[in-house]
């Protein structure tokens, strides 16, 4: 009998049909012969609700308080759920993130994971009870709630499969799967059977939202096994799991977009020693992640910088950048928000040539001018203005023939 993690997302617990759809489905499994740890977010829209109602209340509300606020909405989700699986003759009991044992930082609204004790998970298990734990939250040293950011309850789901040392750990969601592309964008877009740690945290940091990337980190670090499915649909899902050699026999895997993009660009800066440190050091000060960095080459002692953040911080990433202009000399930041990054992602990029030139005549083949580029060992990446985002995913994906099973 092995231990399965089961994460049921916002939608699929977004109603009370919705919700005993799900206890059916854990009955399922435990008849299988499985323990099952359940983890469930909060009910569809609940998050954004909560969220209306603080804005409402204070323009800025205190971290601490928005993270009390947040953690309720994962725990309506776990009493419902227990008593639905209660109510088909299966023992549960509901659990909230400190309960289950997850302890945190004091990072509110972006915490993360310091400790799991999953004794009272274990103690439960061992009895013949389902656990049904709040997906997102956790505990901070303080004895304070904490929260995961967006799309924590997958890391929450990871990371008690990781201490339990489950053999599987399964993530519930409206999508069949990973799929090479967006099939809103694509509707040529195919479900992947496999994909590798890499190349998943590649394209869920990439704009791809099936997982967190977080939880596939941890994955990766802890070789937990996961399988994203559809909670509306009998199927086998994609595994997430280590590369195998087919899985390198494939160039590229998927094809993914990000109109949450801003370029940032300041002209004529000294080309010395320390200008970068200056600039840089100040805009990571205030925890705004910087993506790409390109430096021209200096002409007469001067370069130009540009650099990419979250459309989200752009605007304070561009007041960060003229408090610099002084101490650095330089001419002027503009920002620049109606642009979109698409991007390729394959394990097998690593032994094949020719995938980067593939890309850029692909572009260039639709007149789609590139502004910058990014690249590491599994993905290229390219700055693109925004209106052509779904023609160049499009475009891509035809020209890798990810429409086809033999793609790459």
């Amino acid at each position: 009998m092995g231990v399965v993690v089961q994460k049921y997302g916002g939608t699929s617990v977004g109603s009370i049909e919705r919700i005993r759809a799900v206890a059916l489905r854990v009955q399922r499994t435990c008849q299988a012969g499985h323990q099952v740890v359940v983890v469930v977010s909060a009910m569809s829209g609940e998050t954004d609700r909560l969220l209306r109602l603080a804005s409402d209340v204070a323009t800025a509300p205190a971290a601490r308080e928005l993270d009390t606020l947040l953690a309720t909405g994962e725990m309506v989700s776990i009493a419902l759920v227990a008593m639905a699986l209660q109510a088909l003759g299966c023992p549960a009991e509901s659990l909230t993130g400190s309960q289950g044992g997850i302890l945190t930082d004091r990072a509110h609204t972006q915490a993360r994971i310091k400790q799991i004790l999953p004794s009272r998970l274990e103690q439960a298990l061992a009895a013949g009870v389902i656990p049904v734990v709040a997906g997102f939250q956790g505990m901070s040293e303080d004895d304070d709630f904490t929260t995961l950011g967006r799309g924590g309850s997958d890391l929450t789901a990871v990371a008690l499969a990781a201490a339990l040392r489950a053999d599987l750990c399964e993530i519930y969601t409206d999508v069949e799967g990973v799929y090479s592309a967006d099939p809103n964008v694509v509707p040529q877009a195919r479900r992947l059977e496999r994909i590798s740690y890499d190349e998943m945290l590649e394209m869920a940091r990439l704009g791809a939202k099936v997982l967190q990337a977080r939880s596939v980190e941890f994955a990766k670090k802890y070789n937990v096994p996961i399988v994203v499915k559809s909670s509306f649909t009998e199927g086998s899902g994609t595994l997430v799991t280590r590369p195998d050699q087919d899985m390198e026999q494939v160039v590229v895997a998927g094809v993914t977009s990000d109109r949450n993009q801003a370029k940032i660009t300041l002209t004529r800066l000294p080309d010395r020693p320390g200008i970068a440190a200056n600039l840089f050091g100040r805009i990571a000060a205030a925890h705004i992640v910087i993506d790409m960095i390109i430096q021209n080459a200096s002409e007469g002692g001067l370069t130009d910088i540009s650099f990419t953040v979250p459309r989200s911080d752009a605007q304070q990433a561009l007041e960060l950048a003229r408090l610099s202009l002084a101490d650095l000399g330089a001419n002027e930041a503009t920002l620049q928000t109606d642009i979109a990054k698409v991007s390729i992602v394959g394990a097998g990029m690593q032994s094949h040539a020719g995938v980067a030139a593939r890309m850029f005549e692909a572009l260039a083949a639709e007149k789609i001018n590139i502004l910058m580029i990014s690249t590491s060992e599994i993905k290229i990446s390219c700055v693109i203005d925004e209106k052509y985002t779904k023609l160049a995913v499009r475009v891509l994906h035809h020209a890798f023939a990810l429409d086809h099973e033999s793609a790459g």
